[in-house]
């Protein structure tokens, strides 16, 4: 009997990987990608958490360079950090199979965006495939490091909200790609990208996708369902599964491969219908490229271009409603746990009329009631930076009240370049930076990282001393305290602080209550 599992597609994703003959997977945690890794560790396999996606890309493709096979895992936001090495390793590629997920959100479930991230696959000329289920989540990701070893380069592995956390069969082909054997050969102009070989390896680039793109016509990740002639449909990802349950009587092309396009195919099926929509999860790209290839498609009105489709919403959209949509239920607004560290904190920076250059992460909660105590927040490590912009631009009266805020796995992700520069251009005012140092990732799962002494599996890692760092940099006041256990002291040290011209890191230090528990568990050998 064929065995059949129930996985969602980040669980789909993992076991491809691994019966790929993974050597590494590595990334950073963010919802919705971060199951990915945990389970490849789960499974058996090897996987590790890097400061940041640009690291995890970077040492993702030092594995690829020496012919392993490489994953590397990221939320969309991810890839903006790692967009430098992603446009050169487009130039050179690599000899192993290097794919790259991005899990985008459409509707921001746990993101300060919903960017489409089909457009780094445009941008840096890499193929693109979006599966739709767990199945072709498994599967797109065995081909994936099969056609990035035979066009030499990396394979962006598009995965949305919806397809990385539903569950669905899987049917897994173990053996199916057998990995080949690690080596290196050197290899100086296809993998040094100086001007003089990176002009060539350009134009290997352009021509590699136009062969790219005669392979997707050839329809491995085309599917088209045959019903009416009166209406066609082109969808991808998830938005393929709306359409089936929206209008069964349709023609459906599903495109798994969304860069480079096929687009003689689509040519061909949108001709063979009256009608012919384009559905698709954000930005209306694909709609877009049909009509300047002269298709004749309807892409989505601009409403439907926020947030995840659904059912509803491809009927509204078949049917060109575009009437106000009914307003979600209203739901319980996150908060800061109720024994949450930060909570102290928060209490005192709004009680002392802070402004406060938040960042990302759980305590970015600190901007919503009681506490309404953050004021900016942009990306990951930009509360150091945009603080200390605030300090040089503000009169001094209001440069001494800012204060930036940011979490121990944020600071070693993006903000120590925050602290050099902090140091290297000091404002006359100085600055007060205070890190949340609660011993864990703990907004996207309670993920490890460098600071907590333990690897993504949880087992014991050298640890990453954050106050060691900060002195090491140059800054003049490092203080370390607990504002839960006293919150005067923390207040005390605040005050002082922000009243010098000093530059001073308060490191407000207690473990989240969740973490704490499960921390005590690993050293007892649990999981």
């Amino acid at each position: 009997m064929i065995e059949k599992e129930l996985v969602s597609g980040n669980e789909a994703i993992a076991r491809a990987a691994l019966d790929s003959g993974l050597c590494l997977g590595v990334g950073y945690p963010g919802t919705p990608s971060s199951e990915i890794l945990e389970n490849v560790a789960a499974l058996g396999g090897q996987a590790e958490w890097a400061p940041n996606e640009k690291v995890a890309l970077e040492v993702g493709i030092g594995v690829a360079f020496a012919r392993g096979r490489s994953i590397v895992t990221m939320k969309h936001v991810g890839l903006n950090v790692a967009a430098d090495p992603l446009f050169t390793i487009a130039y050179s590629g690599t000899p192993g199979g290097l794919v790259i997920v991005s899990a985008d959100d459409p509707g921001m479930a746990s993101s300060q965006n919903e960017q489409d991230n089909r457009r780094y696959a445009i941008a840096a000329g890499v193929p693109m495939l979006e599966p739709s289920d767990s199945q072709e989540a498994y599967d797109f990701t065995i081909r994936a490091f099969e056609l990035a070893e035979r066009y030499r380069c990396p394979v962006l592995l598009r995965m949305t909200t919806r397809v990385c956390h539903s569950k669905g069969a899987l049917i897994r082909r173990p053996n199916a790609s057998p990995a080949p054997a690690i080596a290196y050969e050197k290899d100086v102009q296809s993998n040094v990208m100086i001007p003089a070989y990176a002009r060539i390896a350009h134009r290997k680039l352009r021509a590699k996708l136009a062969e790219l793109a005669r392979f997707n016509e050839e329809g491995e990740f085309i599917h088209e369902d045959h019903g009416s002639s009166e209406l066609g449909i082109i969808a991808t990802g998830i938005s393929y599964q709306h359409a089936r349950d929206a209008a069964p009587e349709a023609s459906v092309l599903k495109l798994g491969m969304t860069y480079p396009l096929p687009m003689e195919r689509i040519r061909k099926f949108a001709a063979g219908v009256k009608r012919c929509v384009v559905l698709e999860e954000g930005d209306p790209i694909l709609a877009e490229a049909c009509l300047a290839a002269g298709v004749k498609v309807e892409g989505k009105a601009e409403m439907y271009r926020f947030g995840e489709l659904s059912v509803g919403r491809v009927r509204r959209i078949l049917a060109g409603d575009t009437t106000p949509e009914a307003a979600p239920p209203a739901g319980k607004p996150p908060q800061l746990c109720v024994g949450c560290p930060h909570r102290r904190t928060y209490e005192v920076l709004r009680d002392f009329g802070c402004i406060v250059a938040g960042d990302i992460g759980c305590y970015t909660l600190g901007v919503l009631p009681p506490f309404e105590a953050v004021d900016t927040c942009v990306c990951m490590g930009a509360s150091i930076t945009t603080g200390l912009g605030m300090r040089h631009a503000l009169p001094e009266a209001e440069a001494r009240r800012v204060v930036s805020v940011i979490g121990d796995s944020t600071f070693l992700h993006t903000g120590i370049n925050g602290i050099v520069e902090m140091v290297y251009n000091r404002p006359k005012t100085g600055h007060v930076v205070i890190i949340l140092d609660n011993s864990i990732t703990a907004m996207t799962g309670m993920q490890e990282n460098p600071a907590t002494g333990r690897k993504l599996d949880h087992t014991p890692a050298p640890k990453v001393v954050i106050e060691d760092v900060v002195r090491a940099i140059g800054v003049d006041h490092v203080d370390i305290c607990d504002p839960t256990l006293d919150r005067e002291h923390f207040a005390g040290i605040l005050k002082e602080r922000l009243a010098s011209n000093d530059l001073s890191v308060i490191i407000a230090r207690r473990p989240c209550i969740l973490a704490a528990v499960k921390a005590k568990a690993y050293q007892l050998g649990g999981k």
